[in-house]
Parts: structure tokens; sequence; C-alpha cells
């Protein structure tokens, strides 16, 4: 039999392509969760419970959420990257990671096929196969929902015939969910007016009377909320989720230009990361000067595009995370944040490395560092161009006419 690797989640696709696989093709069939940080270990039990329900040969889990962290999510806080100005990166982002997993796996035991239970209308399919073709260039690629052009509903007859016992109903909605958000796509989410309903999120609102939390953060990385200190990123950006999502926040439909050129739109809930983001960009605001700013944002616009379209192993990508890598060396303090049902906004932050600084002046008010003369003789300066262009040409006159 040949081998294969099936990137598994448990969900109604890849539980189709693990019983389309051995019971229909003859693979033995290797079922791996790639966990990008979302799961409880319970979860985790039942899902490879089901899984070798379903006859796979084995059932592995990778855990790799502190790689996620390390060389993607880190940049993704430290460019305040959101496509779009909306979507935190959810899914793309860890489709790198958990791709990247995949292919080292099955080059160590030895599999000739990979598959992965992508659509022929998405970005994944494009995100996983470009980092196949790169690390495990010899090794077929499987994929059975694209090739098989299936529907939802046509999958779920599929599991129903072959006696699978699952909740249909929650399967009419693909759930990707990672320590860095959950994506929701669903039959709303396929029209350009709808909504999706609250019972599609994963996360029920029972939080509402408003509360205000403190990020801290040392050189870009939060490190402590509420003054509680963590061992690693990870655990922060984690206890942010717990204290904000119960609120509802976070929660949106992002519309963005999928990588194969159509329009698509998909639901997401990110209370931790859209505030943590947020928290971070208003540090910056006060720790980084004009330019450092202006530059960071050209940059981290195109990381996340770059990134989101699967070009993660680009070594474009390394130099640009050196660059900012370098523009946190001061972006570190407290920022306070208040939590309210469906909102957050930001209070104010505190650090040493504050530009607003009082000893230089107050904005609109009086300054230390400069007489009126020196703004005088300054202003002359800066618009002595411009006013060398009007001059000039407004004694030509109209002769160019």
């Amino acid at each position: 039999m040949k081998k294969v690797v099936l990137a598994y989640s448990g969900g109604l696709d890849t539980t189709f392509c693990a019983i389309h696989l051995s019971k229909e093709k003859g693979y033995e069939v290797h079922a791996v969760l790639v966990n990008t940080g979302g799961f409880e270990q319970e979860e985790l039990d039942n899902i490879g419970e089901r899984a070798k329900k379903l006859g796979v040969a084995s059932f592995k889990v990778l855990d790799v959420v502190s790689t996620y962290y390390n060389e993607v999510i880190k940049f993704l806080i430290f460019g305040n990257v959101l496509k779009n100005q909306t979507y935190p990166l959810s899914v793309s982002a860890e489709r790198i990671l958990q791709a990247k997993a995949l292919a080292e796996y099955s080059k160590s035991i030895g599999a000739t096929s990979i598959a992965h239970g992508s659509t022929g209308a998405g970005n994944d399919q494009v995100r996983f196969d470009m980092i196949f073709h790169t690390i495990i260039p010899d090794v077929e690629i499987i994929t059975p929902i694209r090739d098989l052009k299936l529907s939802r509903e046509e999958e779920i007859s599929f599991l129903k015939k072959h006696g699978v016992s699952m909740n249909f109903e929650k399967a009419a909605y693909s759930i990707n969910k990672g320590i860095w958000g959950t994506s929701v796509g669903g039959k709303e989410t396929l029209t350009s007016d709808q909504a999706l309903p609250e019972s599609a999120y994963p996360t029920q609102v029972s939080a509402t009377q408003p509360e205000s939390i403190t990020l801290t953060f040392n050189k870009g990385e939060l490190v402590a909320v509420n003054g509680e200190k963590f061992d690693h990123p990870v655990q922060a950006i984690l206890k942010v989720q717990e204290l904000a999502s119960p609120f509802g926040i976070g929660r949106d439909i992002h519309v963005g230009d999928t990588i194969i050129g159509i329009k698509g739109r998909v639901g997401f809930e990110a209370a931790g990361p859209l505030v943590i983001i947020k928290a971070h960009q208003l540090l910056e605001k006060h720790t980084l000067t004009k330019w450092q700013s202006y530059w960071k944002n050209q940059i981290s616009e195109f990381y996340g595009n770059h990134l989101h379209e699967g070009h993660y192993l680009d070594p474009v990508m390394r130099n640009l995370e050196a660059f900012m890598t370098d523009t946190q060396t001061y972006v570190s303090g407290e920022v306070k944040v208040l939590l309210a049902p469906y909102r957050f906004s930001m209070i104010g932050v505190s650090s040493k490395h504050d530009l607003m600084s009082s000893k230089f002046g107050s904005y609109g008010e009086m300054n230390k560092g400069y007489t009126a003369e020196d703004v005088k003789g300054f202003t002359k300066i800066l618009g002595n161009q411009t006013a060398i262009f009007h001059k000039v040409n407004e004694s030509l006159g109209h002769e160019n006419d």
C-alpha cells in the first residue's frame, strides 16, 4: 500500500479525505493534526479517536505553537499586520507552518504522497502546494475535494453513506481554529450581503460589564497581562484571548482578493490578535520616529500580502523580518485597553521611551526645545522650494499654455 500523509483536522473535508483515500483509493493513511494553538487536550484526544475509527493507519499531533509564534506571529505583531486593514491572517499564517510541519513529517516516515482537504476555489490550495513543491518536490500531492469538485452537501451525503456520525449542522460551517484567531466560512460568506448568525461563532458573548486590562510589551513582544508575567508570549496571547473573547470582540467578515484572482469572503473571530495588534500599534506611535513608522508600514503591508499568498519561504521575508525586529528596540511599555461588549478601545500608554515626553513641551501649548525665531527661520527654509516654484511660474504667466 502506498503511504500518504493527510493534513487532518477532524472537520468535514478531512474526514471525507480519510475515508476516500483509505477505503476507495487503497492508501495507507497517516492522519496528522498540526496544532497551531486553540485546542484543548481533550479535543485532540477526541479527534484522534474519531480518526482511528475512520480506518487510518495512524494519527499524530504535531505541536508547533511555539515555532508558529517565533517564526510567524511575532512578525505579524511587529508589523501590526491586518489584511485590508481588517483581517489578522488567522488562517493564512498558520497554513504556512502546518504545511512545513507536514512536509517534514512526510519525509520522516517515507511517505510517497501527501494530501490536504483544500477546495479548488480558495487560497489554502496554493499555500499548501507551494510549500510542498519547495520542500518535498518528488512527493505526490493529492487533493480529493478539489479534484472531485465536491460541495459540502455532497461530502455530508458521502459520510452519512459510510456511517459517519458527526454534527452535520455545525459542519455546514468550515471552522479553522488557531492561536491567532478562528475563521468561520459558511453559506452566508458565499454571498455579498449576508452576515454570519451569532451561533456560527465559536465563542458566545457572556461578558456584559466593561473592564480595562493592561498589556506589557518588551521590545515589541507581549510579556505580561494585568501585571502577570509569562514565560512565553504564547501564554500572554492566550490570556488576552481569554479576557477579550467573552465580550464578542474581534468578530468581522473579511473581503479580499484571493491568490487565484477571485474575491473571497470569510468570517473570523480574533479577539486576542486584534487587541494585541492595536495595543502594540499605539505603543509604536509613541516610541517610533516618523520615518521609522513610515517605512515599517510599507514593509509590513508587503510582508502580510506576501505571507498571505504563500511566499513565506521567499528569502526576502527573512530580510523584512530583520528590519522589523530592529525597529522594536524601544517598543517597550504598558498599554491600557478598555474591553466592552462587541468593541474595545485604547486608553493610553506608559513608556520610558515615550517620544511625547513633557520634557520637550506639550503639543499645541508650548515647546522647550526651540525659540519662536527658530521656528520662523525653519518655516522659511522648509517651504523655500515651493515658494521659488510659484514665484518663477507666476512671473511667466500663461505663456506656456
